[in-house]
């Protein structure tokens, strides 16, 4: 299955959910106000959110003017460009040695995540080091183990309870003297009242940083792609403990709502770099942003 349609096919339940009234709302009918509210409802539908909305319109009715557009069959086109330049940033290039600190919420999927993402380094080439900095769930160590075999991949971990910095110094150290080209860091699902482990996860940060100075740092959060509006809030919490440059939206092909993925870019300006588009070790994608505008606006 290729890339393009692992995407539609995860987008399936959004565009289930909005695209009988879309290809609706562009198949004839009037430019006038009722075009643009009824617009206004189904992409709220879609939960791209009050204020990436009210930002999508605003673009659209400028560039209708602009253009001089009268038809609102065109009208899909303009609005396809606007969620295209919501969506593009411009990514830094991977470099090698890299670490990635993987943060998140109880639950989102980081420890599968994980497994996919070092699967991917794997196939490109890449050596691969998991460190298991998650030492405050029982059995994540175990989980991550799992992984790790079914990637082909090394894992640096501790027993529970350990301390999670310890752990991350360990695994640093062991990935560099093997010349490992990817260290991937997991570390504990938590929430903001939390403050002990966005501590913990604050002091991380600082371990890498000195420890590896010469590695290129990633740090991504992983969020799930069915809570919705509230995913915006988790990056909010997890950008004042660490500076957040990517996130990994899992679950995308168990939501109607795969709009807060332009909610996430427009409010919060940090991009959708990975899709989780289903279960297995091959089911995370680079994020591609054709691919998403298509498989949520085209009428196909």
């Amino acid at each position: 299955m290729g890339i393009f349609q692992k995407i539609k096919n995860a987008l399936k339940k959004t565009k289930d959910a909005i695209a009988y009234r879309l290809n609706k709302l562009f198949t004839g009918g009037v430019l006038n106000g009722e075009f643009y509210d009824e617009l206004e409802m189904i992409l709220l539908s879609a939960d791209i959110g009050s204020e990436t909305t009210e930002s999508i319109l605003d673009d659209l009715k400028h560039e209708v003017d602009k253009r001089h557009i009268t038809k609102t069959d065109d009208v899909r086109v303009v609005l396809k460009e606007i969620m295209h330049d919501i969506l593009d940033f411009e990514l830094p290039e991977e470099e090698y040695p890299l670490v990635i600190m993987i943060a998140g919420v109880n639950g989102v999927g980081k420890t599968t995540t994980i497994g996919k993402l070092a699967n991917n380094y794997k196939r490109a080439g890449k050596s691969v080091t998991i460190v298991a900095a998650d030492t405050f769930r029982a059995a994540a160590a175990d989980q991550l183990t799992v992984w790790a075999e079914r990637a082909n991949v090394r894992i640096v971990k501790q027993g529970e309870g350990a301390d999670a910095a310890a752990v991350v110094y360990d695994g640093l150290q062991s990935a560099k003297s093997k010349g490992t080209q990817v260290t991937l860091i997991d570390t504990a699902g938590r929430l903001h009242n939390k403050v002990n482990l966005m501590e913990e996860l604050k002091k991380i940060d600082r371990v890498i940083n000195r420890e590896f100075p010469k590695a290129m740092r990633l740090n991504y959060i992983v969020l799930d792609a069915t809570t919705g509006q509230n995913a915006l809030s988790q990056v909010d919490l997890f950008n004042e403990a660490i500076d957040i440059d990517g996130i990994v939206l899992t679950k995308l092909d168990g939501t109607a709502k795969g709009g807060v993925v332009l909610a996430i870019a427009g409010e919060e300006e940090v991009p959708v770099v990975y899709v989780g588009v289903g279960e297995g070790i091959d089911d995370l994608e680079k994020f591609d942003i054709d691919d998403f505008v298509s498989g949520i606006v085209d009428n196909e």
